[in-house]
């Protein structure tokens, strides 16, 4: 049987979410916890990568089990487990053919920017001081649902295929001292998120036009964009799947 684990992290003290030879990951603390409880050797697919220190309010992976598992309580003995900044938030019954990260279908990722200091924020927000124009910033948005190539944003000697990925929504929103920049699509390559905002602070700061914007889109140069912002600022907070709410729900 295949389930479907639903879980958040933060990721201030892992390597990402994939396995590292010489680190420590989300994927393999994670698996360790699944195989001792369930004395076999468990091995997670996720639904994509995050980076060193990107955190995630909402990620999925699968695993295969040969029993019907009585959810609630191995919820509760995953989370009794596993360290504190990561928490088992469901576990899904799903169809044996159900992959979490081909049968996803939109992803979406927040970033996180506070505009004064905060001594409670320095690992989940990134602190930047100067005045960003949001109005200009939620203008170059509008840009990119002209676009589906994202190359430019990309990091450079990736294993990919195509640089296409559909946007479905984005915006920048100020809540009170905090911006927060909410971005979704079908897919997204290594760095993206932080690459395009990035750039948008830039067009933030009025050193970027929005016809430079569109101009650095189809170059398709990763130089010519701007710098990839810090990590520890971005989350993955929402992946979806179509079948997810008619699967069953144990």
């Amino acid at each position: 049987m295949r389930y479907f684990l639903e879980f958040a992290y933060k990721g201030t003290h892992y390597h990402g979410w994939q396995y590292q030879p010489n680190a420590t990951s989300v994927q393999e603390t994670l698996n360790k916890a699944l195989s001792i409880i369930f004395k076999k050797e468990i091995d997670l697919v996720g639904a994509g990568r995050t980076d060193a220190g990107v955190h995630a309010k909402k990620m999925f992976a699968h695993f295969d089990l040969d029993e019907v598992m009585d959810v609630p309580y191995y919820i509760h003995k995953l989370n009794s487990f596993l360290p504190k900044d990561i928490a088992v938030l469901n576990i899904h019954m799903v169809h044996e053919d159900a992959h979490a990260r081909f049968d996803a279908t939109k992803r979406t990722y927040e970033y996180h920017i506070h505009t004064t200091k905060d001594a409670f924020e320095s690992d989940d927000s990134w602190y930047y001081l100067n005045s960003l124009n949001i109005d200009l910033m939620n203008e170059a948005c509008k840009i990119l649902f002209n676009h589906i190539d994202f190359e430019c944003f990309s990091k450079v000697h990736t294993d990919v295929n195509t640089f296409n990925c559909k946007i479905y929504e984005v915006h920048w929103q100020q809540i009170e001292n905090r911006l927060v920049f909410t971005i979704s699509a079908d897919r997204f390559l290594r760095n993206m998120v932080r690459a395009i905002v990035g750039t948008m602070v830039n067009i933030g700061l009025e050193k970027v036009t929005l016809q430079d914007f569109t101009t650095i889109i189809e170059g398709k140069d990763r130089n010519k964009a701007g710098f990839s912002v810090p990590a520890h600022g971005l989350y993955l907070t929402k992946v979806e799947y179509p079948f997810l709410e008619k699967s069953i729900k144990i």
